[in-house]
């Protein structure tokens, strides 16, 4: 069996000009080592805050790769330089707005500063992605609050079938 292709974009001009230790793009990697039953294998990409490169991160994972999930770190805040939801509300077809929300929720009842935050999640073909803050404890957060879903939208929109270990996380699907 194959394994899963899943796309991780690190969003940050420090991580990417080297002046900094991405620590969001290994915090995704370990949630997902835990969290899938499946084989998985990361298809990386560390990019600064540029929308351009950030909706070229995103059309690759989804056109060329073939990803089936892609989550981006970084970048989902009001600052000027902060642009990933712009970028992937650009390269989707559909948003999908309940994992922003859901995700602001569980972060709010840990840090007031949670109302911030602007990460989105849509579709691109057969890929789902989702952006999650760029702080390494607040992806956990979030990642919590909306995987559960994640499986079962992948198969509405005809990619892979992603399996989670139920003790960690019940992937949600309806009765047949």
């Amino acid at each position: 069996m194959t394994a899963i292709a899943i796309g991780i974009v690190v969003s940050s001009d420090r991580a990417a000009a080297g002046l900094y230790e991405d620590r969001g793009g290994p915090a995704i990697e370990a949630y997902l080592a835990k969290v899938l039953a499946n084989d998985w294998r990361p298809e990386k990409r560390l990019v600064s805050d540029d929308r351009a490169a950030i909706e070229q991160a995103l059309v690759e994972l989804c056109d060329r790769e073939r990803c089936a999930l892609i989550l981006t770190t970084g970048g989902t805040g009001p600052a000027a330089r902060d642009v990933t939801p712009e970028a992937t509300a650009e390269v989707c077809e559909r948003l999908l707005p309940g994992f922003g929300e859901a995700m602001r929720t569980a972060s709010l009842a840990e840090v007031p500063t949670a109302i911030l935050s602007r990460q989105i999640a849509g579709t691109r073909g057969q890929s789902l992605i989702v952006n999650l803050p760029g702080k390494p404890s607040s992806i956990a957060t979030c990642l919590d609050a909306v995987f559960a879903a994640i499986p079962y939208c992948i198969d509405l929109i005809g990619g892979p079938r992603l399996e989670t270990r139920p003790e960690i996380c019940r992937a949600f699907r309806p009765a047949t």
